[in-house]
């Protein structure tokens, strides 16, 4: 993991939840830094989500820890029991992030015997390491997952442009290619995982602002094209080499893929608002997507080999296309809602 804003705060967390330990006289003040570190969350939402939760679980933890040091004493088979009933109880109420936490919670007790003043002790100290974590993400370069993400699908379509347009004329070494097809694939998965964030906020939040709804479209949309583009290239790797081709079909699908690259850019910029008057009312693709794929199924050869590898490779091309053109269907609805609310 490269060094950035959650690994620094993920410090500080645990450093402030020791002084507020040591502050509040605690005896074991390393509980709370543990739960500093698991409380630290991508997002401020996420973190006061995060500390509900905890609040919730922890103290049902503690409860049947108690309960189930009073019944079954506290030999190891009785601890693995309870915190089976602990894990089956928090899945249930759809906590499972809270799990890790309320365990350590849950053992710490029995091993404890039971007593309910370490439990209470327990539980203070588990809420001091959330409350540290939650000051520090608020307070410290506090997230902008929307701004990070619009900067993230910047650079992830700069890696995919690159590739795609080195995929078809194989200039690139082949183990600097797989590295960043990985790099990139793992990228396109952390943007995944933002949206992700973004549609559970909104669902919890209840009912959003038409101008949120419509952004997530533009984020969903603005995901699924990159998504694409990266399909064309496990397509093409996967398949594109593997045929017998000509130089005609070398070319086509590489002046085919190179127009598509720049069409994403474009739109792009059309989002950005980084175009001249005028010029974003132009169509950079216009029917070339329709008669690329009907150049490809005429090139169709069925005595050379791998001929169908060549169909899944432009079928991918044909599917990325088209989900630019509904990108770009947007982005210009975008931008008359944007000159009509100005006006």
């Amino acid at each position: 993991m490269a060094f950035g804003a959650r690994v620094l705060k993920t410090g500080l967390a645990v450093t402030l939840a020791l002084y507020l330990s040591i502050l509040l006289q605690f005896p074991t003040p390393a509980g709370a830094a543990i739960a500093a570190i698991f409380a630290m969350q991508p997002s401020i939402y996420r973190s006061w989500r995060y500390f509900l939760d905890q609040i919730l679980t922890s103290t049902i933890g503690a409860i049947l820890a108690l309960l189930g040091e009073m019944l079954l004493s506290n030999k190891p088979i009785a601890v693995g029991l309870v915190c089976i009933l602990v894990i089956m109880i928090s899945m249930k109420m759809k906590r499972a992030d809270t799990i890790g936490l309320t365990l350590v919670t849950v053992i710490s007790v029995m091993d404890a015997s039971g007593q309910w003043q370490f439990a209470l002790t327990r539980f203070l100290l588990t809420m001091t390491g959330i409350v540290a974590a939650f000051i520090i993400n608020i307070t410290v370069f506090p997230p902008k997952p929307r701004k990070q993400y619009i900067q993230q699908i910047e650079n992830v379509f700069g890696s995919l442009s690159l590739l795609l347009r080195t995929a078809v004329s194989h200039e690139m070494k082949e183990s600097v290619f797989r590295d960043e097809k990985k790099t990139l694939e793992d990228s396109i998965k952390s943007l995944a995982d933002k949206y992700a964030l973004f549609e559970e906020e909104q669902k919890q939040l209840g009912s959003a602002k038409y101008s949120e709804t419509r952004q997530m479209v533009v984020y969903k949309n603005l995901l699924t094209s990159l998504q694409k583009g990266f399909e064309v290239l496990e397509a093409v790797d996967r398949h594109y080499f593997q045929a017998e081709r000509t130089e005609r079909t070398d070319e086509l699908f590489d002046r085919h893929l190179e127009q598509l690259i720049k069409y994403h850019e474009t739109i792009l910029l059309k989002f950005e608002n980084k175009l001249k008057p005028g010029a974003s009312d132009t169509d950079p693709l216009g029917n070339d997507n329709d008669s690329f794929l009907e150049e490809a199924i005429k090139s169709y050869d069925a005595e050379k080999s791998g001929q169908l590898r060549l169909s899944v490779v432009a079928a991918a091309i044909y599917d990325y296309g088209y989900q630019l053109e509904r990108l770009d269907k947007l982005a210009d609805q975008i931008n008359r809602l944007s000159a009509n609310e100005k006006d």
